[in-house]
Order: C-alpha cells, then sequence, then structure tokens
C-alpha cells in the first residue's frame, strides 16, 4: 500500500522557478535521507510506503522549489531542506497540511468516485 508519493521539482534544466540553483538539490538530498531514516519507505509501514521522485519541473514555475504530495494534491512552495523536515513530520506523518506553504491544490479526481466508468 502507498500512502504518499512525494514530486519534488529539485533538478530543473531551466530553473525558472528557484532563484538559487543549489536548494532543489539540497532538499532532495534531505527528502531522501529523511524518507529513509525515517522509515517511511519500509514496505511494513502500517500506514503505506512513502514513495519519492525527483522531478525536472512540474510545470509550476513560481516559489520553486515546488514539492507535490500525492494523493491530496497539495503543492509546497519555497522548499528548503528545512521545510522538507517540516513537511515530512506534519504533513505526511501527522496528516497536518501547512496551509502557510501551499501555493496550489490540485486534488486527485476519481472518476468512479463521481460515478464515472472507463468503459472496459
Amino acid at each position: 500500500m502507498i500512502s504518499h508519493h512525494l514530486l519534488l521539482c529539485a533538478t530543473p534544466a531551466k530553473a525558472l522557478c528557484c532563484p538559487d540553483p543549489a536548494v532543489g538539490p539540497a532538499s532532495w538530498d534531505t527528502l531522501k535521507r529523511l524518507v529513509r531514516e525515517w522509515g517511511l519507505e519500509d514496505p511494513a509501514r502500517p500506514e503505506g510506503i512513502v514513495l519519492r521522485t525527483k522531478a525536472d519541473c512540474l510545470r509550476i514555475c513560481v516559489e520553486g522549489p515546488v514539492l507535490l504530495i500525492w494523493p491530496e494534491g497539495i503543492v509546497y512552495g519555497g522548499v528548503t531542506p528545512e521545510r522538507i523536515e517540516r513537511i515530512l513530520r506534519e504533513h505526511v506523518i501527522g496528516r497536518q497540511p501547512i496551509e502557510a506553504w501551499i501555493i496550489k491544490r490540485m486534488p486527485f479526481a476519481d472518476p468512479a468516485a463521481a460515478g464515472q466508468t472507463s468503459g472496459l
């Protein structure tokens, strides 16, 4: 079971969103380290595993680096290594999004929940 999937725009080839190109890789290193150290990728974790993906660009070209968290569809801006720790602790583990850092909401639309079927 998957609890969350974290997509971090960390190493864009053409950084239009982040004034300091060193922040993205540093944030990615922190995300990777903490997910591992805190056992969030452990298949035996009762809440489910936390997946992480380093993205080149999430097409949200403001306040970068940005972190998209599924399934909630919450996008955090200005994601520094310090913010990564708090986002993991409060949002991913504690289930409390940090409203002040949210720059966009992109909720996942479930066609089955809306009464739609694929016809397959």
